[in-house]
């Protein structure tokens, strides 16, 4: 988008990139825990209200991670950034149920903000591009009714 202000459309690829990309490694990463133990994050609560291994949990954690990040890296990018901003709440919440990781819970509270933020600037976006569009229409249609 060329004439979109070059600094709103730098701070959209930037969220973008790092809210897909990020999502990504970290679903990837579930399978692995070579980032972190990511069974040591999950609160006791959710170990009993969900019937399956914390570990099979984390594994459809990361499905859904991966899903997320491909999502906003597509042409959804507005309701990929959505679901990864309802998710890190989720995870915030999780987090604050187990009476630790406040400073983390805290960290996905403002990444979700972020995501919100790109959700705005993708709506920004499209509205732009089509009244770009509307604009070329009526120029065009003009353009035929006076020949």
């Amino acid at each position: 988008m060329r004439d979109f202000d070059n600094r709103l459309n730098a701070g959209w690829w930037a969220l973008r990139i790092g809210l897909g990309v990020g999502p990504i490694i970290t679903g990837i990463d579930k399978y692995f825990d070579k980032l972190a133990d990511w069974g040591m994050y999950l609160s006791p609560l959710a170990t009993k209200v969900v019937p399956i291994s914390a570990t099979n949990f984390m594994h459809v954690v990361g499905v859904v991670e991966i899903l997320a990040g491909l999502v906003v890296l597509s042409r959804w990018t507005k309701w990929g950034s959505y679901i990864v901003m309802f998710w890190l709440l989720g995870i915030a919440v999780n987090l604050l149920t187990m009476g630790m990781f406040y400073d983390l819970a805290m960290r996905d509270v403002e990444i979700a903000i972020g995501a919100f933020v790109l959700s705005q600037l993708t709506a920004a976006r499209e509205h732009h591009a089509t009244a770009k569009q509307e604009a070329k229409g009526m120029v065009s249609s003009q353009f035929s009714l006076t020949r």
